[in-house]
């Protein structure tokens, strides 16, 4: 929501307009009713629906009414043809070097075109969200990812993934690790004007520990284990841990290909359990595994903003705060929790 953020930090916003900007954004936040009534004085049924203005108007729904409609410098046809080209042509088609639209881009071929130019891009957000456009920051994907390996493993994937949910004695989960280390991480936070936060930060050398994860798909129950190190034979003590956790079930993991979940101790107690089925991710393509999600929201809820003295405690309550919380992730185009 960077477009809400600016508008609330613009100097020409009036207190009323970012107190609703605001309201919109606290709706994300989970639990956040209390915060979002004692900060904007909007109720949570007010702010949503001030979002679904939002999403569908831009930034002028936010606006004070006393400032009166903007005057349209384009004409019906114009506003007509424009839309038409979001819609069926990239910026490269029009001779830019980009291939993605921004508000720099579509201002500039409406000034070329038209000798129309806005003196913000409030306008060019609502040009955007008619055609139903969203704001979105690039992901990052690795040089190494092959996007048709990755779309011909889906297929494949889709297909086992709905045999499986047919199976009523299967566990279905997606695994990772992630590393915790004393260093800090900041987030932004909302605070008065005026007034800047302060977390303190290690100087010292950095301490870390490790945690395997898994998401059972069906019922959003997330399975953590803290570990010193992420080796073939602490895979194998974990997938033993699994199985302390559904003792006469078939266990289904969708795991990456990483060394120490092939390695032979691994694999090993696989073969050893003879009731579990490793489904592999395809290389470079962390984005098809919810279990990543996981770690973000852990991460956000748990250690952002702080300072890490005791890195044994930190990792001990964010692993709390996996198994005591449910996640509603999707999975190939499904979500099953609720």
């Amino acid at each position: 929501m960077r477009e809400l953020q600016t508008f609330i930090r613009s100097a020409k916003t009036t207190r009323a307009e970012a107190l609703r900007a605001q309201a919109i954004l606290l709706t994300d936040q989970r639990g956040g009713s209390n915060d979002l009534k004692s900060f904007t004085g909007y109720s949570r049924s007010h702010a949503l629906l001030l979002k679904q203005h939002y999403r569908d108007e831009g930034i002028s729904a936010l606006t004070d009414k006393r400032k009166g409609k903007p005057k349209d410098l384009l004409t019906k046809r114009q506003r007509t043809t424009i839309e038409k080209t979001l819609k069926e042509k990239t910026p490269k088609d029009l001779g830019y070097a980009h291939e993605h639209w921004t508000s720099g881009i579509l201002g500039d071929w409406i000034e070329k075109k038209y000798k129309v130019k806005y003196r913000s891009k409030t306008s060019l957000y609502v040009i955007f969200k008619k055609v139903s456009f969203t704001y979105h920051r690039p992901g990052t994907v690795y040089k190494e990812r092959n996007d048709k390996e990755v779309e011909t493993w889906k297929k494949t994937a889709a297909r086992m993934f709905s045999k499986l949910l047919k199976e009523k004695d299967t566990v279905i989960l997606t695994g990772d690790e992630m590393v915790l280390t004393t260093a800090t991480t900041i987030q932004r936070v909302w605070l008065p004007v005026g007034e800047y936060p302060k977390i303190e930060v290690s100087t010292g050398g950095r301490k870390r520990k490790h945690v395997y994860g898994f998401l059972n798909i069906k019922n959003g129950q997330e399975h953590a284990w803290k570990t010193d190190f992420q080796t073939m034979h602490v895979s194998a003590d974990v997938l033993k841990k699994i199985r302390g956790c559904y003792p006469k079930k078939k266990i289904a993991i969708f795991w990456d290909n990483a060394g120490w979940h092939k390695g032979s101790a691994a694999q090993e107690q696989v073969k050893k359990d003879g009731n579990m089925e490793i489904v592999w991710f395809p290389r470079y393509a962390p984005d098809e595994n919810p279990q990543e999600k996981v770690w973000k929201a852990g991460r956000s809820a748990v250690t952002h903003n702080r300072y890490i003295e005791d890195i044994d405690k930190a990792t001990d309550e964010l692993v709390k705060y996996f198994n005591a919380t449910k996640f509603a992730y999707s999975f190939l185009g499904k979500c099953l929790v609720s």
